[in-house]
């Protein structure tokens, strides 16, 4: 499921149920030999107590880690076991990344505000690193969480430096130009088969006996000895998008170690939809955010010139996908990057502006605008290469797939007639699931009891294509005590600390004073952006790096 980024406040980019163990870190009593996970669980408890006794030792980040890091902005390393069943075996290190509370009142500089402890937050993926999330505190929705918590970000397994994981040379992986197909012919679906079985034998080459152990499982399992490494005993967490997923599969795990959780923009966690059906559902999710972006373009067909109705913008970038089959702009932007271009403003309407602008100006005779926002950027090659190889190991690792072409045939062939715009480039991302070496995974049944967690916050837009709002319903109703905070009638993925002052307010009253407006609540959404009339270029973004879901 592919997911592109999480927005700040000012509109920027910054940047099988188990027992649960006691804070400690010992096994619960329950977990005897032979409960499914009793191994992994003692594993865990022993990783546990070994990281509260080393701790974390932060110095000065390297430019790998977060380049040109502020003074407050310190870096370090925790080691987690690669396999929990064995936690005395092989062990990793996943890079951490921290900014004390500043303890400051934005308000009120003569006030000293009470420390809280550690937030620690994932922005999804999977592949999705948060080691920029410091530098959130930065922003003005977030001063007064930057004041009460230490703002902790991180490398999950196989991310960036904490034991990378790749699958084939980053220099191939941003192949441009190419095509997408929006019905491929059968000759185009052996193409993409060949090349889903070849880059499966890339990972298996590259990851090894390593590949195996990059879950969700052993995410949420490293976040519980992250969370003793940084001294706490109970885990105060922000995860969007596929963060949402290990998080509740975290709460099912350490019920007892979770202090607050605010899950945003919630991943369906019935474990029948992991993760095949999941991503049907998001594609189909896509086709009616696509159907909101040509509607704010018909409106200002004034500006744009695109169509004044959906229809029209429609055969507006059909015209523009069949001239770019032909000829790439740039000799780089074919259709499949301009599919991609588009697909990020089906996350976030501030690039709605930008999009539209860029259409335009290709279909009047200019291209550059189209191309300075599509083409590949190069130097992020090997960085965008390592997210989509964990982002795979992790999906194809936690449950099974269909592993016949036919059942991927029919199912998207008949979503494709209803739902052309994201299918079928969905489909040809996960397709290597299909041939995944590595054993399969159930997934576990996120669940709680009524008593057994603090009231988790779920946030969600009505019309979030990467994460669909059923997700959230769905989430809501297996975590018992947990309050849904609904954006009606919008779409951006990922609305804490984002541009809905209303969201704001339940976000920060959570987290600073554990206050929750009751099992469902509602906010109006926040207003869609103006139209561009001059060069078709991004807003200026700042810190928090995403992922994929």
């Amino acid at each position: 499921m592919r997911a592109a980024a999480l927005y700040s406040a000012a509109g920027t980019l910054l940047l099988s149920t188990l027992a649960a163990a006691p804070a400690g870190g010992a096994p619960a009593a329950g977990a005897a030999a032979g409960v499914p996970g009793a191994a992994e669980l003692r594993g865990t408890g022993v990783a546990v107590a070994r990281a509260g006794a080393a701790g974390i030792a932060f110095g000065a980040c390297a430019p790998a880690d977060v380049p040109k890091a502020p003074k407050n902005v310190q870096c370090g390393t925790v080691s987690v076991p690669l396999d929990y069943a064995h936690p005395n075996g092989k062990q990793i290190t996943l890079t951490v990344s921290r900014a004390l509370a500043t303890q400051k009142d934005p308000h009120n500089s003569k006030r000293k505000v009470p420390r809280q402890g550690a937030l620690v937050y994932n922005p999804g993926g999977p592949g999705a690193s948060s080691m920029y999330f410091p530098l959130v505190g930065a922003v003005p929705e977030w001063k007064r969480i930057a004041a009460a918590y230490d703002l902790v970000g991180y490398a999950p397994r196989g991310v960036g430096r904490s034991a990378p994981l790749s699958c084939e040379d980053p220099k191939h992986f941003l192949k441009a130009p190419t095509a997408s197909p929006a019905h491929p012919s059968e000759a185009y679906k052996r193409e993409q088969i060949a090349e889903a079985r070849a880059y499966v034998r890339g990972c298996a080459q590259r990851g090894g006996d390593r590949l195996r152990f990059y879950t969700s499982l052993n995410n949420a399992r490293d976040l519980d000895v992250l969370r003793a490494a940084l001294g706490e005993n109970q885990l105060t967490f922000v995860g969007a998008s596929y963060g949402t997923y290990f998080g509740a599969l975290y709460a099912t795990l350490f019920p007892s170690h979770l202090r607050r959780m605010v899950l945003d923009s919630a991943v369906n966690p019935d474990p029948a939809k992991i993760w095949y059906r999941n991503n049907l559902d998001q594609s189909a999710a896509f086709e009616e955010r696509w159907a909101d972006f040509r509607d704010w373009i018909a409106r200002h067909n004034d500006v744009y010139k695109l169509g004044d109705t959906s229809e029209k913008v429609q055969r507006s970038y059909d015209t523009a996908r069949e001239r770019l089959a032909g000829k790439a702009a740039g000799g780089k932007v074919g259709p499949g990057q301009l599919q991609n271009a588009f697909l990020r403003a089906g996350y976030y309407d501030d690039f709605w502006p930008s999009r539209a602008q860029a259409l335009s100006a290709y279909l009047h005779g200019d291209p550059k605008p189209l191309v300075r926002l599509a083409a590949p950027d190069l130097k992020t090659a090997a960085e965008a290469e390592n997210g989509n190889a964990v982002y795979t190991a992790v999906e194809c690792n936690d449950a099974p797939w269909p592993t016949d072409w036919k059942v991927w045939d029919r199912d998207n062939t008949r979503l494709a007639r209803v739902a052309p715009f994201e299918t079928w480039d969905n489909a040809w991302m996960n397709l290597p699931c299909a041939f995944w070496p590595a054993p399969r995974q159930q997934p576990v049944d996120v669940r709680t009891g009524v008593g057994e967690l603090p009231p988790v916050l779920i946030l969600a837009a009505e019309r979030d294509a990467a994460a669909p709002y059923p997700g959230a319903l769905e989430m809501n109703r297996r975590l018992a005590g947990s309050v849904l905070v609904t954006e009606r009638d919008a779409g951006t993925h990922g609305i804490g600390g984002g541009a809905n002052q209303c969201v704001n307010g339940h976000f920060e009253a959570y987290l600073l004073e554990g206050r929750v407006p009751g099992r469902r609540a509602a906010c109006a959404p926040h207003r869609l952006p103006s139209a561009a009339t001059g060069p078709a270029k991004e807003a200026r973004r700042g810190a928090l790096r995403s992922g994929r879901r």
